[in-house]
């Protein structure tokens, strides 16, 4: 937002009046009806002369010659950066709805995906959030378990509550010396063994492990688990995927924006096929940003986004961490005629859920 242009009070006055009545009605906004609703105690005229000196700012336009005035993309961005306030009631709502239907030992992929209908369902708009990397998480437990002659799964859990695994195949040297009984025993052992040195720790420290830590009898097993344990390193780093778990289609198309059948099929392309254009809005500061809202909420209106499907569409995103390491994004996305107070406020208050979920 340009800080250089003159507003005065009343400037900001109009301007907030006109965002919000037309948010309420999808319509042109005339000097009369902001006169009416909303007390400014001044003539319609008053009204009519500081819109038009919004519109030669930039901050709203007239879609044709007889109508009244509708925001632009810049006009939402200052009102958003200065006017408006996130909705502290809707945000206590969303807390509680949240803990009263998602309790303790849920998955994560059922605890992001009712989030995620819940989140839809509060602000009317299509929410999404991304599931944790692997590549950032923490290990947590380590098992190892035979599921067949001389096959042992070995099985990551890390504290994003996603799992890890792969089947490995012992030496030859190891299966044939080993009765079943005496097989679960070491493997037990081992288990323990791993997950004490490597709990809190990323996949990726895997090959800093000490091998000589293992009792003379277990260094046998050292180089398969080792090779492992780096081969599925390798593979959380190297995939570069991340998931998105999507709600609220039906709430979206309701509004008359996305009543256009080849914008909201560009959506649905955008979401179901090409993902990866999504990252970068969801992980980086928007531009033109002039004020940091409640903590790390970002807002991308409009021309910001550098997705054209979406340029026409308001995106407010916010992180969900897990002490201070960032696991994934929480988002909703709408018109750019978005009640932005109360997106803001659900937005925060799943990402804070979250984070507080995922750290227990």
């Amino acid at each position: 937002m340009d800080a250089a242009l003159p507003l005065t009070s009343r400037h900001e006055q109009v301007l907030q009046a006109t965002v919000r009545h037309y948010i309420a009605t999808a319509e042109p906004v005339g000097s009369r009806a902001i006169v009416q609703e909303y007390n400014l105690k001044v003539s319609a005229a008053t009204v009519r002369n500081t819109m038009g000196r919004l519109e030669k700012y930039g901050l709203l336009y007239q879609p044709h010659t007889s109508a009244g005035r509708v925001p632009s993309d810049f006009g939402y961005r200052l009102y958003v950066d200065r006017l408006m306030q996130p909705s502290g009631s809707l945000g206590q709502r969303v807390d509680a709805l949240l803990s009263e239907e998602l309790g303790i030992g849920w998955s994560l992929e059922a605890l992001l995906k009712e989030a995620t209908q819940i989140l839809a369902q509060v602000s009317g708009y299509l929410a999404l959030i991304t599931v944790p990397q692997a590549s950032t998480a923490l290990i947590r437990h380590i098992q190892l378990v035979q599921v067949d002659v001389g096959k042992v799964l070995l099985l990551v859990l890390l504290d994003s509550l996603t799992t890890q695994s792969v089947v490995l195949q012992l030496p030859e040297a190891i299966t044939s010396a080993l009765g079943e009984d005496a097989s679960r025993r070491e493997l037990d052992i081992l288990s323990n063994f791993l997950t004490q040195h490597l709990r809190g720790r990323p996949l990726a420290e895997v090959a800093g492990l000490d091998w000589s830590h293992l009792d003379h009898d277990f260094q046998r097993y050292g180089a398969t688990l080792e090779q492992a344990l780096r081969n599925l390193a390798r593979r959380s780093q190297g995939t570069g995927t991340t998931q998105l778990v999507v709600s609220g289609l039906a709430e979206v198309l309701r509004q008359p924006e996305f009543a256009d059948a080849q914008r909201i099929q560009a959506i649905v392309r955008l979401l179901e096929e090409e993902q990866a254009q999504l990252w970068p809005l969801f992980f980086a500061q928007p531009p033109a940003t002039a004020a940091p809202l409640a903590s790390n909420v970002r807002v991308w209106i409009g021309s910001e986004n550098p997705i054209e499907p979406m340029q026409g569409c308001a995106l407010v995103v916010s992180n969900y961490a897990k002490q201070e390491t960032s696991l994934g994004t929480v988002g909703v996305l709408g018109p750019t005629r978005m009640v932005y107070e109360n997106a803001v406020a659900v937005v925060q208050a799943t990402a804070d859920y979250l984070s507080n979920a995922l750290g227990q």
